[in-house]
């Protein structure tokens, strides 16, 4: 777990005044705590909570995390570490058609790979939905008999229509005043499996008329034939999220319930419920609050899961993990890193309105996290041989001569890297040019660069394929230019090019992956995202690599000299089988 910064020495924002102004208020003190979340009966036997401040990180599990939660993971776990505190892991598992120990798996592992933890004190708080749905039974049962919640037999299409409108109230239900013995034995019938799915749900009763449409009587309750992942058919009706999470939060003693802008509307609600059930003694105060920010928007990105999932299962992608798209088991096989991914959240910040963040901010975080310590090597993604004529004449016939170049420049500490130069080498096909535009200092018939780390050549002429494009290069070196030595600074030239040697190089498949959507809002007003996909979001080459990348395991970045960064891919990379993904490419310029 990465070591937090003192809370000082962090960029303030509005969340950190409000957990600070709190915490000097007092208005923290005496919350109790029993080592696992309790209700008000249990709370008040607890002692006092060890912990200054809780918040969460709760995710649905129907679906991988992406770029979204990757913020939201650091902001909470972040601010708990900063302030004393702790943040739990909670799975909020009441969708069940929807959710499946797969994503409950992949949702732990993000977590912990960005550098965080849910163990305090050796004390695991991870907690379920469905570790609360006994209370979350005995609490709905008491609004009822309080008159605050009633059994609503209307169809789905005339609760939607008899909703009201921003403008006009809404129509109370026929059953809105039915008997609180009615209510309750008809939401026992449907515990027990006797209604069928949409025939009845179970309302909240507030305000028909309220102007904020979330309070005219939500749903705290519905039927689902479904079987869950972890209660198995014990339900047959579940928990609407909006009615589960302030019961989460309460039961969980959490202070600081912090949400996305989508959640701002529903906060009325969540006050309400949790006020209701204080007043029946179900819950202790002081009751969690909650406050929302600005959720990520990422240019170039969608972050629905539903989409997501969408692309997954029409096969426009290759998985949850496919290097293009945002989730974080994407990013990572991409070759983006934890340090990278705290970064970006850490340079966004935290604010109360929506903006857009421009993608390259993401890729100038991970290009500062990566340059310091991707060990460097040569690739030539588009091969073509250069053969040296006189190779044999300067050299000798048969000899190899060995090139050292740092393991990266800055750190020679790490210590030298080794290949062989010799005859025949591989190029990029781009470095020559039959008839070079203006400016172009790398090689054409007569033109002179160094080969870098060895000889400076002088191109003789090419040979094209059929096709008119280059089939081989010629050239002759240039006796004592080599890199290192006295006379490598006898011949100027203005152009440097990589290479692999053919004797040493090593086959590799090089992804080189592009972003997923040709647009910047994909689903923009409504738009249909599938026909911004960008159909060359992936392209597979044939590479040659410089031997060193032989080593290279799995999940491990490189800086390809020129071309930018790659990772060795974390399923497909093997050591008889080289597939290298890149990351991105190096700032222009550079």
């Amino acid at each position: 777990m990465p070591t937090p910064e003192p809370a000082s020495a962090k960029p303030s924002n509005f969340l950190r005044q409000i957990i600070e102004a709190d915490l000097a208020s007092g208005a923290l003190q005496g919350r109790h705590f029993a080592g696992r979340p309790g209700d008000a009966a249990e709370l008040a036997r607890a002692p006092l909570d060890p912990a200054r401040i809780r918040t969460r990180f709760p995710p649905e599990p129907n679906g991988y995390l992406h770029i979204g939660h990757a913020k939201s993971i650091c902001l909470n776990f972040g601010l708990a570490a900063d302030y004393g505190g702790v943040c739990h892991l909670r799975l909020d598992d009441t969708n069940p058609e929807k959710e499946s120990q797969e994503y409950v798996d992949a949702i732990r592992d993000a977590v912990r790979w960005l550098g965080f933890d849910w163990v305090s004190g050796g004390v695991s708080h991870e907690y379920f939905a469905s570790d609360y749905f006994d209370f979350m039974w005995r609490a709905a049962c008491a609004l009822i008999e309080a008159g605050l919640a009633y059994v609503d037999e209307q169809s789905a299409e005339d609760m939607r229509r008899n909703r009201g409108t921003l403008t006009e109230p809404g129509v109370p239900s026929a059953w809105r005043d039915r008997p609180v013995a009615d209510s309750l034995q008809r939401f026992r019938e449907m515990r027990e499996g006797r209604h069928a799915e949409g025939s009845m749900v179970l309302r909240a009763r507030i305000d028909m008329a309220s102007p904020n449409l979330n309070l005219r009587d939500p749903a705290l309750y519905r039927i689902r034939f479904a079987h869950h992942h972890r209660t198995g058919d014990r339900w047959c009706i579940y928990p609407m999220y909006t009615f589960a999470h302030p019961i989460e939060d309460a039961l969980e003693r959490i202070t600081h319930s912090l949400c996305t802008l989508e959640f701002e509307d529903q906060r009325p609600f969540y006050d309400w419920l949790l006020e209701q059930l204080a007043q029946l003694g179900l819950l202790e105060r002081p009751l969690p609050r909650q406050y929302e920010f600005a959720r990520l928007n990422l240019s170039s990105v969608l972050t629905s899961k539903r989409k997501l999932a969408q692309l997954v299962e029409e096969g426009r992608v290759s998985g949850w993990d496919d290097p293009r798209l945002p989730t974080i088991a994407g990013l990572r096989r991409r070759g983006y890193t934890p340090g990278a991914l705290r970064l970006f959240a850490e340079r966004i910040g935290v604010s109360k309105s929506d903006s857009w963040i421009d993608y390259p901010v993401l890729e100038g975080a991970l290009r500062d996290d990566l340059d310091p310590r991707a060990p460097r090597a040569m690739a030539v993604l588009d091969p073509v041989p250069l053969v040296l004529d006189n190779w044999d004449e300067v050299i000798g016939a048969g000899r190899l001569e060995t090139c050292q170049a740092p393991v990266h420049p800055h750190q020679p500490e790490r210590g030298q890297r080794e290949f062989q130069l010799g005859p025949r080498v591989w190029i990029e096909r781009s470095d020559f040019e039959f008839e070079p535009p203006k400016g172009f200092f790398r090689l054409y018939p007569g033109g002179r660069v160094r080969l870098k780390y060895g000889y400076v050549v002088e191109c003789t002429g090419a040979e094209r394929a059929d096709d008119g494009s280059v089939r081989e290069v010629h050239a002759r070196i240039l006796p004592d230019t080599r890199s290192g030595t006295p006379g490598a600074a006898a011949v100027k030239v203005k152009g440097v090019i990589t290479w692999v040697g053919a004797s040493d190089a090593l086959a590799a498949e090089v992804r080189i992956y592009d972003r997923l959507f040709l647009a910047d809002q994909p689903d923009a007003g409504g738009a249909d995202f599938l026909q911004a996909l960008n159909p060359d979001s992936l392209r597979v080459v044939r590479a040659w690599v410089e031997p060193s990348l032989g080593a290279a395991e799995p999940g491990s970045s490189f800086q390809f000299e020129r071309h930018g960064y790659f990772v060795a891919d974390l399923r497909e990379h093997s050591a008889g089988g080289l597939v290298f993904n890149r990351t991105t490419g190096l700032r222009d310029g550079r």
